[in-house]
């Protein structure tokens, strides 16, 4: 009778056990898989424009080069590779020792849309601008060479608008220290940042996608 006893007793304790640790398997398997699924999809820089529309309002990871960044606020970096370029915006001004690091930048994709609305309005603009001194005559010819590059993208795009993406910054990690050099102006090259800057106005056109 005790021996019966004693012999239930063992199995119902090696039963809980099992038990237990297939509860424990089961919950780790479902704590791996959801980190696999919250994990940061990484985009290569030079992939970025063809990608990015996939992860629109998304956060995602782009290493690359710090080629420098824009001395109107430091709130806008500029992360370059062999293959691709990218804008890296952010609410609060970057280091400037950043320049000539490497880095891994975690942020939001943006989308900014060109359409024909958009081509209307800036020819408003640029001709009430033009019209009322704020803008000299190169300023207001070459507002219009960009309308019309605009326009000219997308009917060859056969397209009702063109996308241009940006990454709104989150966080980032340093991979590779910028090696500065003693007594390096990194601001030697004064017009440098205008030929990237988007500009307040999100005319991209003015830099990094202009014709």
């Amino acid at each position: 009778m005790i021996k019966n006893f004693v012999t239930l007793l063992v199995l119902a304790i090696v039963f809980a056990a099992c038990s237990g640790n297939a509860e424990k398997n089961a919950s780790e398997n479902q704590d791996n898989a959801q980190v696999e699924e919250n994990k940061t999809p990484e985009i290569v820089l030079g992939e970025f424009d063809t990608k990015a529309g996939e992860f629109v309002d998304q956060e995602v990871k782009v290493a690359g080069l710090v080629d420098h960044v824009c001395r109107h606020g430091g709130k806008k970096l500029f992360l370059v590779s062999d293959d691709g370029d990218i804008h890296v915006e952010a609410e609060e001004r970057f280091d400037d020792a950043l320049v000539g690091s490497s880095l891994m930048v975690s942020g939001i994709v943006r989308e900014f849309r060109v359409d024909e609305a958009y081509c209307l309005k800036m020819e408003e603009d640029n001709i009430k601008s033009h019209s009322e001194g704020e803008t000299d005559d190169d300023l207001y010819a070459h507002k219009i060479e960009q309308i019309q590059w605009y326009r000219d993208s997308m009917a060859s795009a056969n397209s009702d608008h063109l996308a241009f993406y940006s990454l709104e910054y989150v966080s980032h990690i340093v991979t590779q220290e910028a090696e500065h050099v003693e007594g390096e102006d990194h601001d030697d090259d004064e017009g440098h940042e205008d030929d990237h800057d988007h500009g307040d106005d999100h005319e991209h056109g003015d830099g990094d996608h202009e014709h």
